[in-house]
């Protein structure tokens, strides 16, 4: 039995590093892009508005896109099918922007590239988190989210280099060719290899499969309220940059170092997760509820230390958030509920996003309060659901 449960363990963990080397090579590709995309669309001779409106644009698409993509998923059962798609709409769209020879193509590959991975999503999610949950949902996830975060900060530098070069943004796009293959690659070789990832799951007691139990929708509450506080990384650079906190060359820099405390933090979180819950990530939002304050109203060492807790605070998130969803959730409705996770996530994000905009030209003191209301909000209905579940 132990000799079994050991290989069952091993098996697992191989599909879990593979997701993992997928999505380190996917996030050097769409995230190297999407660090210049922002200039590259102004050469192009898109405005400002333009550009802005496009970002927005694009999440939205992404994530409302998981909605029908999770349904989907678990009505055709053809998880395999919507990640292969997702994901070669989303590589392939990244660095075909070195072609776009006007801002409306680029809009559109922009588009594309974000609508690639909100198909993909909820699919892959449900089949990772049949392996995570045989080898502890944390960890699994945890894993996968620090491989993801290797590709984030490796793929602007790289990005960087190119156009330090040759002073080029199509190279700079042309370059993310090899990952974005590199990524198929391995995505066929891990389709090849484990074709029936829901066999990969340990059985466990799980709730319903009729409809999403109520613990999972307090925990959508709880992960939108979080969602809402949590201050884009754009915004803090512009309020650092604004005020001179920081010098320009260095805050790709800085958002390197956060992408890394966020590796770090994804593995320590989902270790954690694995013994204490829905805690965890209630503990990461009361220490992360500090990074706006510190971010906006402190100076520059202040301004560091909001930085790291910003990471932290990430880092739980994109790990520990996906887990807690795995475990609330039976099998066969499990592409349907990360679809409706990710989309009210996003939601929830955007309309703070939006909303901490708006408050930066009013007040930043009322910023910071609003981000630390929300954050605690969250902590204290996460408490609240890991106390009553």
């Amino acid at each position: 039995m132990a000799v079994a449960q050991d290989a069952a363990r091993r098996s697992a963990l191989r599909f879990i590093v593979l997701c993992g080397v997928i999505s380190l090579f996917a996030d050097m590709t769409y995230e190297g892009a999407r660090s210049i995309t922002g200039p590259y669309l102004g050469l192009l001779g898109a405005s400002a508005a333009v550009v802005g409106a496009l970002a927005g644009a694009g999440e939205l698409t992404g994530y409302a896109l998981r909605l029908a993509s999770g349904w989907l998923a678990d009505r055709t059962r053809r998880y395999w099918t919507l990640t292969l798609a997702g994901y070669a709409v989303n590589l392939l769209a990244a660095p075909l922007l070195a072609f776009a020879g006007r801002w409306e193509v680029a809009a559109l590959l922009i588009l594309l590239e974000r609508a690639g991975k909100g198909l993909r999503t909820p699919a892959r999610d449900a089949m990772l988190s049949h392996a995570s949950r045989t080898v502890g949902t944390g960890w699994g996830f945890g894993l996968h989210e620090a491989m993801d975060q290797i590709g984030a900060v490796t793929g602007p530098l790289i990005v960087a280099a190119a156009i330090a070069l040759r002073g080029d943004y199509r190279l700079g796009f042309a370059v993310l060719f090899g990952p974005a293959m590199a990524a198929l690659a391995v995505l066929v070789a891990a389709r090849l290899a484990f074709p029936r990832p829901a066999e990969l799951e340990v059985k466990r007691p799980v709730p319903s499969a009729e409809r999403l139990p109520r613990a999972f929708w307090l925990y959508l509450a709880a992960t939108g309220l979080l969602a809402a506080g949590y201050a884009d990384f754009p915004l803090i650079a512009f309020h650092l940059s604004g005020k001179a906190l920081i010098a320009d060359g260095w805050i790709p820099i800085l958002y390197a170092g956060a992408m890394a405390v966020d590796a770090i933090a994804a593995l320590a979180a989902g270790r954690w997760f694995d013994r204490l819950g829905v805690r965890t990530l209630a503990a990461a939002a009361l220490a992360s509820a500090f990074a706006a304050p510190l971010a906006f109203t402190g100076g520059r060492g202040a301004a560091l230390a909001g930085l790291a807790l910003w990471g932290i605070g990430m880092g739980a998130q994109e790990s520990v958030m996906r887990a807690a969803v795995a475990e609330m959730t039976p099998p066969t409705k499990r592409g349907t509920a990360y679809g409706v996770f990710h989309a009210g996530y996003g939601i929830c994000w955007f309309a703070g996003s939006a909303l901490m905009g708006a408050l930066y030209d009013v007040s930043i003191a009322a910023l910071a309060a609003f981000s630390v209301a929300a954050q605690l909000a969250a902590a204290a209905l996460l408490l609240w659901l890991a106390r009553n579940r």
